[in-house]
């Protein structure tokens, strides 16, 4: 069951430091240059597991846009990318500790995203059963026509669709304005943050996501440390634990690796609990090491 991912692809520079900031001076960091973007990493994952998996997204004509793709391909992922000459390749620096991430964004070409681009993949990918689109897209007023595209052009093809909430700050600047023009999806993945400005403060995973079913036919909200939970109309939620971490080195792409493992159990017919574990593994390899894509052991 071929999934289309629809996102952002980016050149991250992560950099773990150690101890707090030293603000106008030196910290000592690790610093890492690779592969990134919400939509790039769960697309990353897929592949790792033998998935099959196809990349819709824009990119520069520069030589970070080839290092980019030349990336997604050794992981497996098909790629459905327009090249922009003139234009450069999205770039997030990402400050990081062992449980929270701060990032710097320069979107670049991704804001060049268009419907055609997305009509492209889904032409050249007939056996194509699931849209997952990085919410990252309809952040950006220049992009966001493209993203309500997929989510409407992959129901009427008969896909199955999905959302992840991306990121709460962007959630909450834009408010209401945010559901009003979004399509309902067959499922929402959000983490706690993002699901409290979408379903509003206070409450358990499990109210949080019951507060979401009228915009999905099915909502998984991410706990962390404190595992995950999924909830469907008419259905009693279900909840794991997150799986164990020897050591939490970067927090990156933590949520789009879960994405991942759980997409690639729940669209072959998986129970939601063995759906939510396969999320919770590849979420606790991605924290396990530096960078939000698979290491290249993983493949």
């Amino acid at each position: 069951m071929t999934v289309i991912v629809v996102g952002d692809v980016v050149t991250d520079i992560v950099t773990v430091h150690e101890g707090p900031l030293a603000i106008g001076s030196d910290t000592l960091a690790s610093v890492r240059v690779g592969g990134g973007g919400s939509a790039a990493n769960t697309a990353a994952w897929l592949g790792s597991l033998g998935h099959p998996v196809v990349f819709a997204g824009v990119a520069g004509d520069d030589e970070p846009g080839t290092a980019r793709l030349a990336e997604l391909a050794a992981a497996g992922v098909t790629t459905s990318v327009r090249r922009v000459p003139g234009t450069v390749t999205g770039t997030v620096v990402v400050l990081a500790s062992d449980a929270e991430r701060t990032m710097f964004t320069d979107r670049g070409a991704n804001r060049l995203l268009s419907p055609a681009d997305v009509d492209r993949a889904l032409d050249a990918t007939p056996d194509a059963r699931h849209l997952h689109l990085s919410a990252y897209v309809l952040f950006d007023p220049d992009c966001a026509p493209a993203g309500r595209h997929a989510l409407l052009a992959a129901r009427r093809r008969g896909l199955s669709t999905s959302l992840d909430a991306a990121s709460a700050a962007p959630l909450q600047r834009l408010g209401k304005a945010f559901w009003a023009s979004v399509p309902a999806v067959d499922l929402l993945l959000a983490n706690l943050d993002e699901a409290r400005v979408l379903a509003g403060p206070g409450g358990s995973a499990a109210r949080l996501a019951a507060a979401l079913l009228d915009r999905a036919g099915a909502v998984v909200v991410k706990s962390g440390a404190d595992g995950a939970t999924w909830a469907a109309p008419s259905a009693l939620p279900v909840h794991v634990p997150a799986a164990p971490v020897a050591r939490v080195v970067d927090p990156t792409g933590a949520g789009d690796a879960f994405a991942a493992g759980f997409l690639a159990a729940w669209l072959t017919g998986a129970p939601p609990a063995d759906a939510l574990a396969g999320g919770a593994r590849l979420g606790a390899r991605a924290v396990a090491q530096v960078g939000g894509r698979p290491a290249a052991t993983d493949r």
